[in-house]
């Protein structure tokens, strides 16, 4: 008798006597029957999903009905049991619909069963949750950083971990030397990108194996914390500080923020030789520096001169080009004025004779405080100028003379007009800038003006018209520049070829002296600047006055604007080593390589150093200066005398020590002819000596350095101030790499401020905020994950928004994590399977994760972190998630504990976790440790010892046959990853139709005319081994290949679709119920499931793994 026939007959009989129950109430046989009708109907209710008629639907509400279990057991004790073995009633359910899972995608059965009865459920509701190998691991979900990653950091500090894993290492030395910040005031967002760039860097490299010598440095001397310190005090205090005290109070400062700085930058999980960090203000670094500079002026780079440098009036001393910033929305106060001329040079041959005495130069500048020391007006050779005549004003010059941007002068309003001379370009522009007509009576070049005398309009002495440079351009102003070499470095250069008078009538506070005459004591930038403009006007010498909004130079600490003035300063010549600097530019590895583009112009461009500063606390010049003559004593045995002093006791001395004293042996009959100078050198001066007092000095460090890594400002900066000093006197570059970085931006892509309230501060970041609801504290793993996640090469962005995104990427990574180390609980390397051995499926996912170490590793050799966040969110987050880790549960949880399919996938897990742990290190420090101090098992290294902490354990060896994986067996699998994906889509449109709910209610079906597709598919479908099933990759209880697409193949098939595969290859899908009953422990669908009357509710693959497991005794009870 076929199984349909049979089938219906059971179900007849059992319609008939159930319609007897419902007449005439429960009979004998009703206890037998009803368990028959729940098994029966059980089954195809699940396996089916159709109604039955209402009288059977009525008996399923029955509570007897709903009691599997106990009918079970009944019917095991009936002798009625002749029945069920007439019947052949194999198939055996005792789940009713209300109990069938609803995960969309894999069934979590095992699990939530084992869950439910764990929790306290009857027995009989989880009676296989011993046989269920569920994940067990110490491992916390929540990271609970601010308690965990401190307790971490501890653990590191008592095993004295970063040294023992660089005395271990063998591979040779790293050397990262440290830029120095400031040490002034909190740290900010900037500080933390630079130092965990550092420091995922430095672990990278001891997890290759390398002695990494990471020495942290601080900047201790300069302006800002001298003004910290005058700003403490009262008015009484500040008159009886003397140069000691000052700089006592200023070391005391310098050194209590060094001591903040480095507690944060420990908190960051930053790993350096925190016990002996470098300061500037140490005095064997102040000798270190002292040497440099008595080097490079031994060699003559060091020269006294008076020239003009940046001058900050309000911190009163000279400044470098790195201690100037731009800030946008400077307007300056810019003018166009005439300069009358008086004569011409006889090689003119009377060119100009027809328009004296009414010709004059038109001049523009933005700077008007500076015409009192205009020494001339310079052309340019290669321009054409013109003679103009102004004509009538324009119809709308009221409207232009209303303009509160534009002002006209007297000289466009008087009657009589003067003839002008401007640049032939520029003759339009200023047209319609002063609302006017030229008209151009001669034209002739810039070298026919040299020599003509003009009348200055100050001082009314005359003054020569000379030939600049190619500064000179017609991009704006008249084309004629107005020269002041004591105000302007081309001015300069010109005034030193003609031989001009270097006038600077301003002091150090920026107001004019007495010869400045009728403005003295007023301020340059201020009153002394509106004093100059209307005295022009009075005099009929203003065109105009007009608003100039362009970038102007700010003094760094203080915010204010600085003005070019001359003065008397230490310089080192740059010209004397810059083609040697230019050379070594280009031998350095730049990263990005457009920063060497960046360093080469501003070497090429740049002028001489001045390294002088007339401040208190920093490094002194040592030098001395004869009382009569001025003239300094500098030499290599004065030098040479003081270093040595500096070295024992800082450089105080020079402050507290007399001349004799300070002074050789050979000069100290004369100390009385000599007194000390009192400048300071230039703080880029202490920081670029680095070199020489760090690496050339320290145990383990070398010169060059491997890496230098700075903020992208440091090409004018560090960078350039190391280069100039190592080139001037070991003719090389410092460093053999660099990397910069650009500047950190709140989410809107604006600069961080306090009056915009944008400003994300680090701490806060890590510790959360006041309100821990707005501001959470995420950890220092989370922003060292976005760190990571960042082009650093340009411009970051960080914000709430960022952080919420980074923190719930670092939760799914440490779930990630929690799965690999809960299925590896009962792990051991001896349980491992042999890489032949391996299901195919595992071959594959080691091919995988092999070619993401080794690209990652390419990454981190590159400095290109973010590749390497966005593999390990791309593949550890998202590819093992969705496929393999949610494939692989199956075998996991319900394969059996020593099955053969499951010590596979463990060894799989094992390498995973193995490798991602050890990748993810240098930038998630806290998180790798954090899985390594709960590993359930020791992890032996190569040379047999134990590695105790994750940096022990060194980078994951690279292995070849992993990446061996056939070619063929690649592109195999990737289609049928892809395959598994429209499969999916099946099953969703199957789901959304009512006709499944989980995916293991369904069985799949394929068709392709790919004959060498539909083969490895087929076989797939019958693979030996349970995780190559394809069944098991689709998550389904069942996949069948069709040979062909036949009607009689397809037509009871519900849900199908077509798709293409890789773009190429077609495959039908089909989707229908599974066939047979749920099992109750894997929750997939069998026809065996109620073959095994020991467990019948069972299928073969359960049933064999827990007939060897020994039950509780109530599991038989009834």
């Amino acid at each position: 008798m076929s199984g349909s026939h049979q089938y219906r007959l059971l179900l007849q009989i059992l319609r008939f006597k159930l319609s007897r129950i419902q007449t005439k109430g429960r009979n004998n046989g009703g206890p037998l029957l009803l368990s028959l009708s729940g098994a029966f109907l059980g089954c195809q209710t699940e396996r089916r999903r159709t109604q039955l008629n209402s009288s059977v639907l009525t008996q399923r509400t029955n509570s007897s009905f709903r009691r599997p279990s106990i009918g079970l057991f009944y019917l095991k004790r009936s002798s009625s049991i002749k029945v069920f073995s007439l019947f052949n009633a194999t198939n055996y359910c005792s789940y009713s619909t209300d109990e069938i899972p609803s995960s969309k995608r894999r069934a979590r059965g095992p699990v939530m069963a084992a869950k439910k009865a764990t929790d306290g459920a009857k027995q009989e509701d989880g009676k296989y949750k011993h046989t269920v190998d569920l994940p067990k691991t110490t491992f916390g979900m929540r990271a609970n950083s601010l308690v965990r990653e401190p307790e971490i950091q501890k653990i590191w500090d008592d095993n004295q971990v970063f040294k023992r894993v660089v005395a271990k290492n063998s591979a040779g030395n790293f050397i990262l030397h440290d830029g120095p910040p400031y040490a002034n005031g909190d740290l900010h967002m900037g500080h933390a990108l630079n130092k965990i760039l550092k420091d995922i860097i430095n672990r990278y490299k001891l997890l290759q194996n390398y002695k990494v010598y990471y020495v942290p440095g601080w900047d201790c001397h300069g302006l800002p914390i001298e003004l910290k310190v005058l700003q403490s005090l009262d008015e009484t205090a500040r008159k009886d500080l003397t140069p000691i005290k000052l700089r006592a109070k200023a070391a005391k400062f310098a050194k209590g923020t060094v001591k903040t700085q480095m507690a944060s930058f420990k908190r960051y999980g930053v790993w350096a030789d925190w016990e002996n960090p470098y300061l500037t203000l140490d005095p064997e670094y102040e000798a270190a520096q002292i040497e440099v500079f008595g080097q490079m002026a031994i060699q003559g780079y060091i020269y006294r001169g008076r020239k003009p440098v940046h001058w900050s009036p309000s911190s009163r001393t000279a400044l470098a080009e790195a201690e100037l910033e731009y800030p946008e929305g400077h307007v300056s106060r810019s003018i166009y004025a005439i300069f009358k001329l008086v004569s011409a040079p006889p090689a003119s041959d009377g060119l100009l004779n027809e328009y004296f005495p009414d010709l004059c130069l038109a001049i523009w500048t933005t700077t008007p405080w500076t015409v009192p020391a205009n020494a001339a007006v310079a052309v340019n050779a290669k321009l054409q100028y013109a003679i103009v005549e102004i004509q009538s004003l324009s119809e709308d010059v009221s409207s232009s003379a209303r303009n509160k941007k534009r002002k006209l002068g007297n000289v466009l309003q008087e009657e009589k007009k003067p003839f002008l001379i401007v640049a032939v370009d520029l003759v339009s522009t200023l047209e319609a800038k002063w609302s006017v007509r030229l008209v151009i009576r001669k034209i002739l070049s810039g070298s026919d003006l040299e020599n003509c005398r003009y009348i200055h309009p100050v001082s009314s002495v005359e003054c020569p018209v000379v030939v600049g440079g190619d500064y000179i351009t017609t991009e704006s102003g008249t084309g004629l520049v107005h020269t002041a070499p004591g105000h302007g470095q081309e001015d300069y250069v010109t005034g030193l070829k003609y031989g001009l008078p270097l006038l600077s009538p301003v002091d150090d506070d920026g107001k004019f002296t007495e010869e400045a005459g009728q403005f003295s004591g007023l301020d340059v930038l201020a009153d002394g600047n509106t004093a100059v403009v209307k005295y022009l006007e009075e005099h009929f010498s203003l065109v105009m006055e007009e608003s100039y909004a362009h970038k102007y130079p700010y003094d760094w600490r203080t915010k204010k604007p600085t003005i070019f003035r001359a003065t008397e300063q230490w310089f080192a010549s740059v010209e004397g080593f810059r083609q040697a600097a230019m050379d070594a530019i280009s031998r350095v590895k730049w990263i990005p390589s457009q920063a060497e583009n960046r360093i080469s112009a501003m070497t090429t461009s740049r002028s001489d150093w001045c390294i002088s500063r007339q401040r208190t606390w920093g490094v002194p010049i040592p030098v001395f200066y004869h009382v009569q003559t001025k003239e300094p004593l500098m030499n290599e045995e004065t030098i040479d005398h003081i270093k040595s002093i500096i070295a024992e006791k800082g450089s105080d001395a020079w402050w507290y020590m007399k001349v004799e004293d300070l002074l050789p042996g050979k000069y100290r009959d004369r100390a009385s002819e000599y007194v000390k100078g009192t400048d300071t050198m230039d703080v880029w001066f202490d920081s670029g000596s680095s070199w020489a007092a760090v690496l050339g000095r320290r145990n383990g460090l070398s010169f060059p350095a491997d890496l230098y890594l700075e903020g992208t400002d440091q090409h004018r900066g560090w960078f350039q101030s190391s280069l100039l000093t190592s080139i001037a006197t070991k003719g090389q570059a410092p460093y053999s790499s660099v990397v910069t970085h650009g500047f950190v931006l709140d989410e809107k892509g604006l600069k961080m401020s306090k009056s915009l309230g944008n400003v994300v501060d680090p701490q806060s970041v890590i510790e959360g905020g006041k309100n821990q609801k707005e501001a959470p504290g995420y950890g220092a793993d989370v922003l060292r994950l976005w760190v990571s996640s960042v082009d650093y090469t340009g411009d970051v962005m960080i914000g709430p928004q960022v952080l919420r995104q980074m923190s719930d990427i670092y939760r799914k990574l440490r779930g990630t994590l929690r799965y690999l180390l809960g299925n590896l609980h009962d792990w051991h390397a001896d349980n491992a399977v042999s890489y032949q051995e391996l299901p195919m499926i595992d071959q594959h996912a080691l091919f995988q994760l092999e070619n993401v170490v080794k690209n990652i590793k390419e990454s981190y050799e590159n400095y290109q972190f973010f590749k390497i966040f966005q593999v390990i969110q791309r593949f550890v987050i998202v590819d093992l998630s969705n496929f393999y880790f949610d494939v692989a549960k199956d075998r996991l949880y319900v394969g059996g504990t020593t099955s053969f399919t499951r010590r596979s996938c463990q060894t799989v897990l094992a390498a995973h976790l193995f490798s991602i742990v050890k990748v993810i290190a240098p930038i998630l420090p806290h998180l790798a440790e954090d899985v390594w101090q709960n590993l359930p098992f020791q992890h032996t290294k190569e040379d047999g010892s134990i590695a105790e902490f994750v940096f022990e354990s060194r980078w994951p060896a690279l292995n070849k046959t992993w990446l061996s994986f056939p070619v063929e067996e690649v592109d195999l699998w990737g289609k049928i990853l892809e395959l598994r994906t429209e499969v999916n889509r099946v099953l969703e449109v199957a789901r959304t139709g009512k006709l499944i709910g989980s995916s293991l209610e369904a069985k799949v079906y394929l068709y392709t005319s790919d004959a060498s597709l539909a083969s490895r598919l087929r076989k797939m479908s019958e693979a030996n081994n349970d995780a190559d099933s394809l069944h098991r990759i689709f998550i389904t209880s069942q996949a069948e290949i069709l040979p062909s697409m036949e009607k009689e193949l397809i037509e009871n098939i519900p849900h199908s679709g077509e798709f293409l595969i890789e773009g190429t290859t077609k495959i039908w899908i089909g989707v229908s119920s599974a066939e047979g009953c749920k099992c109750e422990r894997c929750w997939n669908f069998s026809p065996q499931v109620g073959s095994f009357p020991e467990h019948p509710t069972l299928c073969s693959r359960c049933y064999n793994v827990v007939s060897v497991k020994q039950f509780p005794a109530i599991a038989m009870a009834t």
